[in-house]
């Protein structure tokens, strides 16, 4: 089933019912299931457009994934009787991935995405759907072309849903993710050209689980090597004074020697202004 070309909705509502008959049109649906806004909206629309039974959210664990983001998937098909799987990925056995070139994404999801359409086919579900919005479409994300590559239907994204429409019809709903902040995996915070690894990965964990336990909701410690560069949210930096000593001491108990806070704070995708300067050599990433 190719992605709908009809003229895009013009009201939330209108989208929102164009999302849910994509999933009545897929019959039944394995989810890629993250906890965040995005697929959480989906598992629930899909949950109330085709029911229980038809309905499987799926979260893929690696190392990339932080224990608060699993507790959080787990709460909310709990909370919200969707039927929830958890299975075992292996990215870090893609070289690919590990380089961490610009493309880590597109690794990533091609190990997901396969993962999940065997689940599908030993459940007898026909498809497999994720949470992208329409706003994915207008960032670089390498992960979309493999979604496209397997099969993978975007409900939100071929309805026109923005990220606003999301959070807005997840608050409408009473979804407690409606206010969430962005939550990726732990791979997005390692900075292109240096290679992900099991214990980079658990260090950018130990260090934002240590801001977390600070106060700050709105942050992102960035993996440069031997040094991390901590974001926090704009309307979170006025909270620094005074605290630089106990962010610095937390960030480098997680196994940093250098901590540099970012002046410009959390932003979304600062990684990929790098990505013109990332070298694709494999030979020269760290």
């Amino acid at each position: 089933m190719g992605p709908h070309r009809d003229p895009m909705p013009t009201t939330l509502a209108d989208r929102l019912a164009r999302a849910e008959q994509i999933l009545r049109d897929c019959g039944s649906v394995v989810v890629g299931f993250s906890g965040g806004v995005d697929s959480s909206l989906v598992a629930r629309l899909a949950l109330d457009t085709l029911g229980r039974s038809r309905v499987l959210a799926v979260t893929g664990l690696s190392p990339a994934v932080p224990e608060v983001q699993r507790r959080a998937a787990r709460s909310f098909a709990r909370a919200h009787g969707i039927a929830h799987l958890e299975v075992d990925t292996a990215e870090l056995e893609r070289p690919g991935y590990v380089r961490n070139a610009g493309d880590r994404c597109y690794h990533c999801k091609s190990e997901l995405w396969p993962t999940l359409a065997a689940v599908a086919r030993e459940r007898g579900l026909e498809r497999v759907a994720d949470g992208a919005n329409a706003d994915d479409r207008t960032d670089y994300r390498p992960g979309a072309r493999a979604a496209e590559e397997h099969g993978v239907v975007s409900p939100l994204a071929e309805a026109g849903c923005s990220k606003a429409d999301v959070r807005a019809a997840a608050r409408g709903l009473g979804l407690e993710t409606w206010s969430a902040p962005a939550a990726p995996c732990l791979a997005s915070r390692v900075a292109y050209g240096v290679r992900v690894t099991a214990e980079r990965l658990l260090q950018v964990e130990r260090a934002e689980d240590a801001l977390r336990e600070l106060g700050f909701r709105g942050f992102r410690v960035r993996h440069h090597g031997d040094c991390a560069r901590v974001e926090l949210a704009p309307d979170e930096l006025a909270a620094v004074a005074g605290r630089t000593d106990a962010i610095e001491r937390a960030v480098r108990d997680a196994g940093f020697r250098r901590v540099l806070l970012d002046v410009e704070g959390y932003r979304q995708g600062a990684l990929n202004a790098a990505l013109p300067m990332v070298t694709l050599a494999a030979g020269r990433v760290a």
